[in-house]
């Protein structure tokens, strides 16, 4: 049976759904238009602030890293711009396949491969990593061909640091390399996060490091306009990097070469300073290193090879290195006993060859001893009996407070890290190191042994050569510096910076001279007689021997017998010329056997460099040096 509607109920259902409907779309358009007005009305400072944020880029401008010249404007550290191939772990999903197939695009060597490993290993996975670096014009062709297969692998063009000479004043330049976590953490703290955007390498030792900040210069910033897609439209604005000041050392690098060939690949240190300033002429120390395996970030295998070398090469022996002085130390203990009074320049004693002392019999290295020894002939000859009963008779305490006037046993304060503060014995010093009470006590046999610089005796060379720059020049007391002006490389202009004087120590001339012309006698009739014969200028200086090891009662040294490394320590410090010191010298040749046998000759070979130029002062600045400066970008 059909069933017939109501034309009115029907048109009343239809009415209710077009209203139901109706109302739907009223309130979808409502919310539509409150949240329209949300958006443009209410939030519209906050959302238009962050849409010019994604239309404007802000760019770090790196600066160029300053240079670091020697005294005569010798570029020692430098900058060149060289195409990198680097690769983003975060943006490659198959980071091994993807080596290899740029390996076939571009030479990458296993050297290379584990360099990038160690890097990625110390990098956040965001950062851009080099694989290769110096890529030729051929090889950058060649990827850009094929670059759309690499996503995350771009070539990028960056500035790289330079060390011209390799090995050579490699300790007191130090090197860059890239920013670790610790760095950042310093950057952070320091309150230098800004000026470091963009920054990838920073200076992590010597000079590179002590004067980061002057090198590194000044972040710079571009405002850029980008697309929707990311690629850059037009520059906004800009505000230039301020490129890092360049160093101008004190260091002389025909002294340095000079030194360096003087210890002919020996290990040991030299040092060379102007006693007047304490400017550092030339500072060595061997084996050296080669700074520029660091800037890339240095291999495993090299890195295993310098760290785990039994010669320590990456050791600063001029300023970490502590020895015992030996005799270098009796120039130093008999003006302290001329100004405590103790001796007088004609003080004389009868050598047997030893010294009796509580039971114990202390030899001297002359069999048979020295006979008739005064003062002069105690440093020419170096008579070791002298300064046995000249130790007894001042005491610990003496020699302690005199010699730490010198700067023995504390820091010198040079513009470089690393430097140890050696160690100067007294009673006080031995009860705070030792632990158990009886080695707390300071025994008066120590001070016998103290007396011709063993024992506990132990200093640096740059601590030898300062304080016999401070002994020859009356007191005078410079604090050593590697850095002596600063140069702007955009203006040229020249800061020098002005000499730190420490307070000096009063000592009396007339004992000055006699202790100067007692040094002189080692090289004229003493010691060193044989090294310095012929010399063609007046020299100063003093032999030293620092025992390895102590031979046992009544054994004799014999060298040529025991292994190298258990040798005597070869010193020698000098000064020249006699009458007003022009420069003061320590060296240290390790294992090298007597003073006068390695240690003098390396400082006559300095010495015959030194006299051999006019002037070790650097010319006027050439017109041609800014050429070498890359302008900021």
């Amino acid at each position: 049976m059909t069933e017939f509607r109501h034309p009115e109920q029907a048109l009343q259902q239809f009415r209710f759904r077009v209203f139901i409907a109706g109302v739907v779309v009223v309130l979808f358009f409502g919310i539509l238009l409150g949240r329209l007005f949300w958006l443009q009305i209410v939030k519209y400072d906050n959302y238009s602030s962050k849409a010019e944020d994604n239309r404007i880029t802000i760019v770090p401008l790196v600066p160029n890293r300053g240079l670091i010249l020697d005294r005569n404007y010798s570029v020692l550290a430098n900058n060149y711009s060289a195409y990198t191939l680097e690769l983003t772990p975060s943006k490659i999903k198959k980071l091994d396949d993807t080596i290899e197939e740029l390996s076939k695009v571009v030479e990458i060597s296993a050297l290379d491969k584990k360099r990038f490993k160690k890097l990625k290993f110390e990098s956040k996975r965001f950062e851009s990593i080099p694989i290769r670096t110096r890529l030729s014009d051929d090889e950058v062709a060649r990827f850009a061909v094929q670059s759309y297969r690499f996503p995350g692998v771009e070539i990028r063009a960056r500035l790289f640091r330079q060390y011209p000479y390799g090995t050579t004043a490699a300790h007191a330049l130090g090197y860059i390399g890239r920013i670790s976590e610790k760095d950042q953490d310093r950057i952070e703290s320091e309150d230098l996060t800004n000026n470091y955007r963009g920054t990838v390498y920073i200076g992590k030792d010597g000079l590179e490091k002590w004067y980061e900040t002057t090198l590194h210069g000044g972040t710079g910033f571009e405002e850029v306009e980008t697309s929707a897609g990311g690629r850059a439209v037009r520059v906004l604005s800009r505000s230039p990097a301020v490129p890092g000041n360049n160093l101008i050392l004190s260091l002389d690098l025909r002294l340095q070469n000079a030194a360096e060939e003087a210890l002919n690949g020996r290990r040991g240190a030299l040092v060379a300073l102007d006693p007047n300033t304490g400017d550092i002429l030339a500072i060595v120390s061997q084996p050296s290193f080669d700074p520029n395996l660091f800037v890339e970030g240095i291999d495993p295998d090299n890195w295993r090879a310098l760290n785990e070398s039994p010669d320590r090469p990456l050791l600063n022996r001029p300023l970490a290195g502590t020895y015992p002085p030996g005799s270098t130390f009796k120039p130093f203990m008999a003006m302290t006993a001329l100004e405590r009074g103790i001796r007088n320049t004609t003080s004389a004693i009868r050598d047997p060859g030893y010294f009796d002392f509580g039971g114990r019999r202390f030899m001297d290295d002359k069999v048979g001893g020295h006979g008739y020894v005064d003062l002069f002939t105690s440093i020419a000859d170096s008579c070791n009996t002298y300064y046995y009963m000249l130790g007894n008779d001042l005491g610990i305490d003496a020699i302690a407070d005199y010699m730490a006037k010198f700067g023995f046993g504390s820091m010198t304060g040079i513009d470089l890290g690393g430097e140890r503060p050696g160690v100067l014995p007294s009673r006080e010093w031995k009860a705070k190191v030792f632990k158990r009470p009886e080695a707390k006590r300071w025994y008066s046999g120590e001070t016998i042994s103290v007396a011709i610089g063993q024992g506990y005796n132990s200093y640096t060379p740059l601590q030898l050569a300062h304080a016999t720059g401070v002994l020859v020049t009356g007191g005078v007391k410079p604090k050593p510096r590697m850095v002596r002006a600063f140069q702007n490389p955009v203006s040229g202009e020249i800061t020098d910076r002005a000499i730190d004087f420490s307070d000096p120590v009063p000592l009396t001339p007339e004992y000055v001279e006699f202790i100067k012309r007692s040094m002189q006698g080692v090289a004229l009739q003493g010691t060193a007689t044989r090294v310095f014969m012929g010399a063609k200028y007046t020299v100063g200086g003093k032999t030293g021997t620092a025992q390895v090891f102590s031979l046992k009662k009544g054994e004799v040294y014999r060298g040529k017998e025991l292994a190298e490394r258990f040798r005597d320590h070869s010193w020698f410090i000098a000064f020249s010329p006699v009458d007003k010191p022009r420069i003061a010298l320590a060296a240290i040749v390790e294992n090298g056997g007597f003073g006068a046998q390695a240690a003098a000759p390396a400082i006559k070979q300095v010495l015959d460099a030194f006299w051999s130029v006019d002037e070790f002062v650097g010319p006027p600045l050439p017109p041609h040096l800014k050429s070498r400066v890359i302008p900021s970008e």
